[in-house]
């Protein structure tokens, strides 16, 4: 069973239509009358994460993941708990001493602060953030409109390229891109700064966590809307090209696995101006990839002009 389907058929009754829950429906938890935002993500060895060699980049990614679903609601964090579940006689002193030199270096950056947790010793690896703001306005998901565009900040596939170098599957290239993509895949670039003017544009928005069509889907979710997206409209660096042309890889297929952590937002296009503008003042680099359409259009993907099955780019799905 899908987590969605899960979440409606089972969860979603338990919150007896808590207005702040969102119908369970939403990246976050928001008490609009005490300006309480709010967030959690739980990351299982073996499933999010391959094991603990590298705790230092590890923390990172995970802090990074968990705040994103604020930012991408216009919402600045402000403080996190951790929970941590450790293996006992494996994690050692050393570990502990560069998770913290992390998170200090994290805190430093994002402006955060922990203020709370709990550890436990466990069979596997596992951690759990939760994720604090304050805000009295934040963007939802399902609230798209007909004829938005599509936006993603930032580049789209350095993330996942960095998990095909780790788990071997890439032949040619040199140490420089390896390190880069292993780099952008346990440090990704959140458009951090970006929460402070995405709510004066966007209709609708989400951080792109299991894969752009995806996470598009989640963000229409119950509407009856449809939308089209041009491949070679969506953003990449030029070492991303360089290495699919190196290695005869076919691009579509390295674009829709997540853990990109970009925004993915929709907004009219009479805010195209003002959109530029704030992200030309913040150096974000901002990208339209297609637009909503009408219900009747369905779900559209597009190289050019030739149409692609949108069904064999799924991304990661969340299955019990």
């Amino acid at each position: 069973m899908e987590e969605n389907k899960l979440i409606l058929k089972y969860i979603q009754k338990l919150s007896k239509n808590n207005p702040y829950a969102l119908k369970l429906n939403d990246d976050v938890f928001f008490d609009k009358k005490k300006k309480i935002v709010l967030s959690v993500d739980t990351y299982n060895e073996g499933i999010h994460f391959f094991d603990i060699k590298k705790p230092n980049l590890l923390i990172k990614k995970i802090l990074r993941s968990s705040i994103s679903d604020l930012i991408c609601k216009g919402v600045k964090p402000k403080y996190y708990f951790i929970s941590a579940s450790l293996k006992k006689n494996i994690f050692k002193k050393k570990h502990f001493n560069k998770i913290i030199k992390s998170l200090h270096e994290e805190q430093n950056k994002y402006d955060i602060v922990v203020s709370g947790g709990d550890t436990s010793v466990a069979k596997f690896f596992s951690f759990t953030i939760v994720s604090l703001g304050y805000s009295s306005k934040i963007i939802k998901r399902n609230n798209v409109k007909l004829n938005d565009d599509i936006y993603v900040t930032g580049n789209i596939g350095d993330s996942y390229l960095g998990l095909s170098f780790i788990r071997k599957k890439i032949k040619k290239y040199n140490l420089k891109q390896r390190n880069y993509f292993i780099n952008k895949y346990y440090k990704p670039d959140l458009p951090y700064n970006f929460y402070k003017f995405i709510l004066k544009f966007a209709n609708s928005s989400i951080d792109i966590s299991d894969g752009l069509i995806e996470d598009l889907k989640k963000l229409i979710n119950n509407q009856k809307i449809g939308f089209k997206i041009d491949l070679n409209l969506i953003p990449t660096s030029k070492i991303f090209d360089t290495i699919l042309s190196d290695n005869n890889m076919i691009k579509e297929n390295q674009l829709f696995n997540g853990d990109d952590y970009q925004i993915l937002f929709t907004a009219p296009k009479k805010n195209r101006r003002l959109i530029y503008k704030y992200a030309n003042k913040m150096n974000q680099k901002i990208t339209i990839i297609g637009q909503i359409l009408s219900n009747s259009s369905g779900y559209r993907l597009y190289k050019g002009k030739t149409s692609l099955k949108i069904g064999n780019y799924r991304g990661y799905r969340h299955n019990f």
